[in-house]
């Protein structure tokens, strides 16, 4: 039996990590056993998720396979497509530089702020009453 070609991510966005992995395909795409349009409640995420293949013009010679846990919908999407990114450039080294001038390549650093002692949130404190 023939090995079959894997090329693997790793993508992080917020609190979501995702696991990324491609399989010469037919361009499904499955996250945690769930198509793409079962587990992802809007399109444009499905749309935003699809950037790195459609930038690259490998949509459809690909299967995408993802593991992602941790945060919502949008810090999933997020990190799905830095997988992808990242799982493309072991495919095809020369695809950096499409990917890297469209920032997909570029882990996106902003987290959540911690709550700070004393307020409710990390900014948000109770309303001010002179009474």
């Amino acid at each position: 039996m023939a090995q079959q070609v894997v090329y693997n991510g790793t993508g992080r966005r917020k609190d979501s990590v995702a696991r990324v992995f491609l399989v010469p395909g037919t361009g499904k795409i499955t996250i945690n056993k769930k198509s793409a349009e079962e587990y992802l409640p809007f399109a444009n995420l499905i749309l935003d998720l699809k950037q790195p293949l459609v930038m690259t013009e490998t949509e459809g010679s690909y299967d995408v396979n993802v593991n992602v846990h941790g945060g919502g919908f949008s810090g999933q999407t997020g990190a799905i497509r830095h997988g992808i990114a990242r799982a493309l450039l072991t495919v095809d080294p020369d695809f950096r530089d499409v990917l890297k001038r469209a920032g997909m390549l570029t882990r996106d650093s902003r987290m959540k702020e911690r709550k700070k002692p004393g307020l409710k949130k990390a900014r948000k404190a109770s309303q001010f009453s002179k009474r």
